[in-house]
Parts: structure tokens; sequence; C-alpha cells
């Protein structure tokens, strides 16, 4: 079963306005299978470079001109070039086909911005756009489901479909949202495997790492504290690793598309918090993974966590889509009044106090300080990557 993406749309966009496309995000978010069914129906080469065979297929071509290269291809309309940072000269390649003006649309896929980006960012630069793809938005996860497009399609309906539609809530945030969990009749399994080592390869493989141990160990310490400010130090301490070290993993973290951090929102740093992060999961699935904790009820002590981690998430991965037009940030002031989610647009500012159970009254403190009301986001709206809609 396909699931329909919103991506779909963005990535037909990219790829028409003629630039070298670059799709990124974790393994198994998707990439390939989003790529295939918007090329459907036109002549697209797919190469791997995960197989040796492809890299040296796609290797041999780049020792000719470009349109011979393209020729020996099969000159096809779209050449897709899967896990791209996986051989250091693709960007180089790719940049001089782009150059020489070839016919074929060139479209690189990506499961880390390790070398991909790194190589991108001098050889590709006004040459490139991005689409970074991340884990199933709830709305894209619902269609799963035999009534899913109903919902979607007349939101009076939601009432009549309430149970399900809760219940279906508590499994994506036990769960997460990878395509391959949200359809599979043994999630659990799944989640153990990617949160096995699997979705940090290229960090492994790039040798950055000389202690895989240490990144879960790392990873289990973030999963305990998701949601929470995190301290350097601290997880050095506990780690017994240098702060530069740490600091360098979760940073590896980050661009393999497993955690993302969130800084602090701050115009007066001396009645505001202003240097400190919060880390969350893209995957509230890969998160209890980690922690082995797969309950998917009301009543699970970290229900409060994994909300707020899940909310956050889904904004995020709206916003990610298209193209990052917003910051998220967190707020606490130092006398520890707090709001999860401040939004900076550029209408403005909007902030969210999440809660399990929402509540009328956000931070008054934040209101004082912003002329901003603190709008309150619980699980009777699992819709909350459309709050942010123009």
């Amino acid at each position: 079963m396909y699931i329909k993406r919103k991506a779909e749309d963005y990535l037909r966009q990219a790829l028409a306005r003629g630039k070298i496309t670059l799709v990124l995000g974790a393994r198994q978010v998707g990439k390939t299978t989003l790529v295939e069914q918007v090329l459907r129906g036109e002549a697209a080469r797919f190469l791997n470079f995960d197989i040796e065979i492809d890299k040296a297929h796609f290797l041999a071509a780049a020792s000719l001109a470009p349109t011979e290269a393209l020729r020996t291809l099969g000159a096809p309309q779209t050449l897709v070039l899967d896990e791209a940072q996986r051989l250091p000269e693709t960007a180089r390649i790719v940049k001089g086909w782009h150059d020489a003006k070839v016919l074929t649309r060139l479209l690189l896929l990506g499961s880390s911005s390790l070398d991909l980006l790194d190589q991108s960012a001098e050889s590709l630069t006004g040459r490139n756009d991005k689409l970074v793809l991340p884990p199933l938005l709830f709305a894209e996860a619902l269609r799963s489901q035999d009534w899913g497009e109903t919902v979607l399609q007349h939101p009076a309906a939601r009432a009549a479909f309430a149970a399900p539609l809760r219940a279906f809530l508590l499994q994506r945030l036990a769960l997460g949202g990878y395509p391959e969990v949200v359809l599979s009749p043994d999630p659990r399994r799944l989640l153990r495997e990617l949160s096995s080592d699997y979705l940090w390869k290229d960090i492994l493989q790039t040798g950055l790492v000389k202690t895989p141990d240490l990144i879960r160990r790392l990873l289990l310490l973030l999963a305990h504290q998701a949601g929470s400010e995190v301290s350097i130090n601290e997880l050095a301490t506990q780690l017994q690793m240098g702060r530069p070290t740490v600091e360098r993993y979760l940073d590896l973290l980050e661009r393999t598309f497993v955690i993302f951090r969130l800084p602090a929102f701050s115009t007066n740093p001396r009645k505001e918090i202003s240097k400190s992060h919060k880390v969350f999961f893209w995957d509230t699935g890969i998160r209890n993974a980690l922690l082995n904790a797969f309950a998917a009820d009301e009543f699970r002590p970290d229900l409060g966590a994994v909300w707020e981690n899940w909310v956050i998430a889904e904004i995020a991965k709206s916003n990610v889509l298209r193209g990052s037009p917003y910051e998220l940030f967190f707020w606490r002031s130092r006398t520890q009044a707090e709001v999860d989610l401040v939004v900076k647009t550029e209408r403005g500012l909007r902030a969210f106090e999440i809660k399990w159970k929402p509540r009328r009254a956000g931070s008054a403190a934040f209101r004082s300080a912003y002329g901003v009301d603190v709008e309150s986001i619980g699980s009777d709206n699992p819709f909350v990557a459309d709050l942010l809609d123009p």
C-alpha cells in the first residue's frame, strides 16, 4: 500500500524548476518510494550507491563527456542517484553535467547530510533545490485506515470517529510514523531493528565514531530527557566523554535526521534563558524503541513527555517540508515561567502550551513580555501540523 504524501507536490515543483534536486531524510523514511511515485510513467534510471555495481556504472559514465555519459546510462528523462552520500565524487560529477545543460533531470537521494550537503554546499550552490522528507505526518498516516480518508475529507465527521481516532493517535505516539512501521503487522520488531544502529549507519560507516556503543548510550540518555533542557556537561559526565565529543555526536545525530534541537527564545538574557537547548526525536517510535516502552494507552507514566515530543515533531516535520519558513523555539524565564513552543513567523510570534489534557490559560509571563497569548495544544486536536497554515 502506498500512502499519499504532501511531499509529492513539493517534489514535482522542485523538479519543474530544472535544478539538481536533493531529497534528504533518514533511512526507511520513504524517499525512494516517494520518488518512484512521482516519476511513475516516465523513463527514469535509478542507481543505488549502496550497491557496488551501480557505483561502477556511474563512475564509468562519469569518465565520458556529459551527453555521452547520460547516453550510456540510457538517456533517461530523470536520473536518480540513491544514497548519493556514499560516493564522495557525486556532487562534482552532477555539477558538471548540470552546467553542460544535459536534458536529463538529476535527482539525488541521501539518508544523511554528512557528506552530501558538505559537498553540495560549495559545488552545487545556486544549482540545487532541497527537499527534506520526514516520517509520516499524522494526517498522512491516517490514510492507512479504511476510515481515514473520510475523516480527512470531512472534518465534521471526526466526532463520529472519535474513538478510533483516539486509539490511532495513541498508536502513533507509541510507534511513530515510519511508513513501513505504520503498515506493518509487527511494528515493534521493525522499530527495534531501526533503533539498533540502522538509522545512524552513515555515522558508523564514516569512522567518525570510534565506539558505536557510545552513540547508543547517548541516545538512551536523550530518550529519557526528550522535552527537557539538555546539559552537555551532564551528558559528558554520565558518558565519561569530553564535552566537544558529545557536541560532535549530537551534531552527527542531527545530520542523520534522528534528533533535532530546539533553542531557547530570548530577547532579554537578563530575564530569560538564552543559551539552552531541548532535544527531540523526529519520530517518537524510535525514542520509545530505545526505551522499550511501546504502551499505546493514556496510563503510561511518560505520556506528557511523549505528547510534547510528538506535537513538536509534527510541527517541525510540517515546517521542514515547506523549506523551514518558520523558526521554532522554547521559552523559559529565570523565574521558571515556561512556554513549550514559540514559533517565529514573518507575521510575528505564536506561542503554544502542550498538554495532553488541554488547558485554557497559558503563560501570563510570556503574554506580559511579548503581548502574545499562549495557545493550548491538547489531545483533542491531533491535526497539529495544520496549526501554522497561512
